[in-house]
């Protein structure tokens, strides 16, 4: 799998990153290996993580991992933090005093003395953002992470962390920001690209096959083993069932049959090379799914199909 940089630093990446937020739960340990497994021999290299994903779970399961599936050096891992589930209910907290002991129980979990990507999960508003971004400088002068990043910030936002990290020789600046991206979704081409361009992030999109309803599973209903029969994913998915949608899925299933390739496929090629992607991160509940992710690595969408895909989804959800 061609390797890319991420944004202005020296960190190499595989061009398809490796999601793993239902690991723990829907993804159990023997699909979870076979996934790794998979995904490397693949040439993959990047996985990322979440302290929050099913309550460290995630983290948990690929620190039994490293060392039997992958070597440590073998990865770039990453994951992020600000994002809980304390008594059952979502809470969001990128205080310094939350964050860096939220890293050191990731590290932990993980059985690793530092991430390659620590991530802020979550912009708040609770917290000054000069705080939260001195937790970033601690975390590269102690060792405990090599580089540093970003997760669904807005534009302007992104542009604020990134200059008040470059302002001041000595801090650790951004190496990357992940954002929801895919053709159901082209909000971030307003303004958070743009910022990462001037400023040098590299883009990891998340959720890049629309909630898994690019991949047009539910053109005909909802399965009962998706994601949007589940109790916690099916508002998630829901968001992304409409006219508006069912168009754009319309058209990209009569791109992959006119290419012979899969929806899939054709969703996935088109998020990777998006001007300022740096790798596309593709979650798969298991590794048969994933396996579906991964055989993209030698396919180019003709320009004519890129034209039309960017047509047909040119007014969803805030593209320019």
């Amino acid at each position: 799998m061609q390797q890319r940089t991420l944004g202005s630093t020296g960190l190499q990446v595989s061009r398809l990153g490796l999601g793993t937020m239902t690991w723990g739960r829907d993804t159990d340990e023997h699909e979870a290996r076979d996934e790794l497994i998979a995904y490397a021999e693949a040439g993959g290299t990047l996985v990322d993580t979440a302290a929050g994903y099913t309550d460290g779970d995630s983290e948990r399961l690929i620190g039994t991992l490293i060392g039997d599936v992958v070597s440590r050096d073998e990865i770039v891992l990453a994951t992020k933090a600000g994002i809980s589930r304390r008594s059952g209910e979502r809470v969001t907290d990128t205080s310094r005093g939350y964050l860096l002991p939220t890293l050191d129980a990731s590290l932990r979990r993980l059985g690793v003395d530092h991430v390659d990507l620590w991530q802020v999960h979550v912009w708040s508003d609770r917290t000054p953002l000069e705080e939260t971004l001195t937790a970033l400088d601690a975390a590269v002068t102690s060792g405990r992470a090599s580089y540093v990043g970003i997760s669904n910030y807005g534009g302007w936002q992104t542009a604020q962390a990134a200059t008040w990290q470059r302002a001041v020789p000595g801090r650790a600046t951004l190496a990357s920001t992940q954002v929801e991206y895919s053709l159901l979704n082209r909000a971030v081409e307003r303004e958070v690209l743009p910022a990462c361009d001037a400023l040098g992030l590299g883009v990891l999109p998340w959720s890049p096959l629309g909630r898994g309803v690019l991949t047009g599973k539910y053109r005909g209903g909802t399965p009962s083993d998706s994601r949007g029969a589940s109790q916690v994913f099916a508002g998630f998915v829901n968001a992304y069932l409409d006219d508006s949608s069912a168009r754009i899925v319309d058209s990209v299933a009569r791109a992959a049959e006119g290419l012979g390739w899969t929806p899939l496929e054709v969703a996935l090629v088109w998020v990777r090379d998006r001007p300022g992607v740096t790798a596309p991160i593709v979650g798969a509940r298991t590794a048969h799914q994933l396996r579906g992710s991964l055989d993209i690595e030698d396919k180019e969408l003709p320009p004519e199909l890129i034209a039309a895909l960017d047509d047909v989804s040119h007014a969803t959800r805030g593209a320019v």
